[in-house]
């Protein structure tokens, strides 16, 4: 099964750990980070100053935040039919740092 190739073009932050992403096919997700912002990478995003220090990274064309934290594309680009997983593996790194 191959792996599509997507790439962000362009983010905006709409509300609290919320940013619309838009990608090179047009297509856009409005993606509420909260859920998942958990463990080591993820969980300092929980301050709200750092998650807005996001940025487009121009050779990989995804979201990048100043921690190291990113995404794979093609994850932001299926948001929908991803989350579901995402937070089942955030409560499980939550029950490892507990």
């Amino acid at each position: 099964m191959a792996h599509p190739i997507h790439r962000v073009r362009s983010l905006n932050i709409v509300g609290e750990y919320t940013l619309r992403v838009r990608f090179e096919d047009e297509t856009e997700q409005v993606i509420d980070f909260r859920p998942i912002l958990a463990w080591e990478m993820y969980g300092p995003l929980r301050d709200l100053s750092l998650f807005e220090q996001v940025r487009i990274d121009p050779e990989v064309h995804t979201l990048v935040w100043p921690n190291g934290a990113d995404f794979d594309p093609a994850t932001l680009h299926d948001w929908p039919q991803r989350i579901e997983g995402l937070k089942e593996m955030a409560d499980r790194w939550a029950g490892l740092a507990a």
